[in-house]
Formats: C-alpha cells, sequence, structure tokens
C-alpha cells in the first residue's frame, strides 16, 4: 500500500491523536468554537478534543482517509497562521517551523522506526520533516509522542507515510491511551476517594481513588477511614517511614530515566522517597519511604507494580 493508494481515495478508516499545548487548542477551537466547527464541516472528519484545563489536550482526527488529512491540513494553516502573526512584532530573523506531536502505540513505534532506524530515514529524507520518536512512553500509558516538525507540505506528507506504516503493522497488546493530566495539582485522599485541587475546586479522581483502593487492598497497614482525609498533605495525619531493599539490577526501572519514573511515584503516592547510595559489597539497595500510612502503601503499591512489570518480561518500558 503506498502513498498513492491513500491519495486515490482509500476509504481506509482512521484514526490520528494529537498532542497539543492548551494555547494551540485554544486558537484551533476558535472564538465560541467557530474554527473547529469549520474544520468539521469542510472536511467531513470527527474532530474531537480532550476535556479538561490542562496545559496538554489530545485532538483525535477520525474518518475516511481523505476526511482526515483534510482536516489535518487545516490545523497546520491555523498552526502557521499562528507562528506568522507571532512572528509579525517578534525581531527574530529566523522563523520557528510547525511543530506537531503524534500520540501512538509504543507497540507499533518498531514497524515506525524500522531495522536500524531504516524506515524512519526513509520518511525523513522522503519527506523533508524531521522526525523524532519519543524513547519514554508517556505518562500512566502505554503509547509514546512522535515530534514531526518542518514546513506544512512536509509534515502532511511526513504524517501519511506514518498512517501507512501504522496500517500495515496494527497495535499489539493492550494499549493504554495517554490522558493528559490537569496541570500538576496537588492530590488529597479524603474518605477514601481521591481528589484533586483545582482552584477552589476538589475534582474527584476515580482513577486514583481505584489505585488507592488496590493500594490499601495490597497494603500491610491498618488504615483508618475517617473524614480526617489522610493525605500526603495533611499534617495532622502521622508521619510515619517505612524501608525496603531492592536489588541493584531492578534499581534502574524503579528510577527511570533522569528519574522520571521516581518523581511519578513521589508525585502520584504524596510520599518522600529516598534511595541510599550503593554500599560497596551488597548486592542490594535500602528505599526509605516516608508520609502518611496512605502515601506510603500507595508509594509501595506503586513500586510493586515497577518491580512486577519489569520481573516479567515488560521491561521495555
Amino acid at each position: 500500500m503506498d502513498t498513492g493508494v491513500i491519495e486515490g481515495g482509500l476509504n481506509v478508516t482512521l484514526t490520528i491523536r494529537l498532542l497539543m499545548h492548551g494555547k494551540e487548542v485554544g486558537s484551533i477551537i476558535g472564538k465560541k468554537g467557530e474554527s473547529v466547527k469549520k474544520m468539521r464541516e469542510e472536511s467531513g472528519a470527527r474532530i474531537n478534543i480532550s476535556e479538561g484545563n490542562c496545559p496538554e489536550r489530545i485532538i483525535t482526527l477520525a474518518g475516511p482517509t481523505n476526511a482526515i488529512f483534510k482536516a489535518f491540513a487545516m490545523i497546520i494553516d491555523k498552526l502557521e497562521e499562528d507562528i506568522s502573526s507571532s512572528m509579525t512584532n517578534s525581531t527574530a530573523a529566523s522563523r520557528p517551523p510547525v511543530t506537531l506531536r503524534l500520540v501512538v502505540p509504543a507497540s507499533q513505534c518498531g514497524s515506525l522506526i524500522g531495522k536500524g532506524g531504516c524506515k524512519i530515514k526513509e520518511i525523513r529524507e522522503s519527506t523533508g520533516a524531521q522526525v523524532q520518536v519519543a524513547g519514554d512512553m508517556l505518562p500512566n500509558s502505554t503509547e509514546r509522542a512522535i515530534t514531526i516538525a518542518g514546513i506544512p507540505q512536509s509534515i502532511i506528507e511526513c504524517v501519511k507515510q506514518i498512517c501507512v506504516v501504522m496500517l500495515e503493522s496494527p497495535p499489539k497488546g493492550v494499549t493504554i491511551p495517554y490522558r493528559p493530566k490537569p496541570s500538576s495539582s496537588p492530590v488529597i485522599f479524603a474518605g477514601g476517594q481521591a481528589y484533586t485541587i483545582q482552584g477552589q475546586y476538589a475534582i474527584p479522581q476515580p482513577d486514583l481513588t481505584k489505585l488507592h483502593q488496590l493500594a490499601i487492598q495490597q497494603s500491610h497497614f491498618p488504615m483508618t477511614h475517617g473524614n480526617t482525609g489522610f493525605s500526603g498533605l495533611d499534617a495532622s495525619a502521622q508521619t510515619t517511614s517505612h524501608e525496603l531493599t531492592i536489588p541493584n539490577d531492578l534499581i534502574g526501572c524503579i528510577i527511570g530515566r533522569q528519574g522520571a519514573k521516581i518523581n511519578e511515584i513521589r508525585q502520584m503516592s504524596g510520599a518522600q522517597i529516598k534511595i541510599a547510595n550503593p554500599v560497596e559489597g551488597s548486592t542490594d539497595r535500602q528505599v526509605t519511604i516516608t508520609g502518611s500510612a496512605a502515601s506510603i502503601s500507595l508509594a509501595q503499591y506503586l513500586i510493586n507494580v515497577r518491580l512486577s512489570s519489569e520481573m516479567g518480561g515488560m521491561g521495555s518500558s
């Protein structure tokens, strides 16, 4: 299946997910939704924009290939227009390229990169766009971001070629889609429910509540369910600490690239986690978790999830 087939109006139904900054999304939606309404009407594609006052939002385009690429071209034109208007008052000599991020199941990234990077090299050379596949998955998902930059025509051509590869090699296993989180608002557990604070409101977070309840079931702590709200932020909650011993060769999967995983665990659990320096002659590392009982159990649960996925051979994440 070459790109010509898509051009020839091959009626495949596609879904493309784009990850964008809130500001870009605002301009695509337009005043009172005028802009996105026009894109939907003219392209015939379904355009869905994820909810929320998140710094990032997901735009999903779905429909027959020709409708999708039409909508896609309109989105790029809008971004290009924004760059032009930001350049009018700017003294910068060079014009920044249009940059887009696609969100793709990690299981398809191998086919996209190709043996020794041959496929991605071919896409870069034939389209003239810059293409980068992220090494790490997006938080709490099995998807990766692909960043594409260049002139509008190159980007459109590049996305077409990526779609061809993805149609040829469908995703394997279960895909956990990336959902952008609201700008890192603190998490509070109260009465066994998880909430994030946004402005003056506490927004229930069912995903985190589930995780939290799992953690309680898995944990060895007697939990007191009261309305006192046991949270990492609640100073009146009793702070305790717990020590774990983790084999040296597994510590990397908990720390993650540049500390990304351990920071994620700290943020989600609200606990402080300290990893001791390696001791000579010892094959283990000491990990100290400090916080309320709830925070500690959640941190332990998240660490165990990382360890079991690493030992279960899913170490690619």
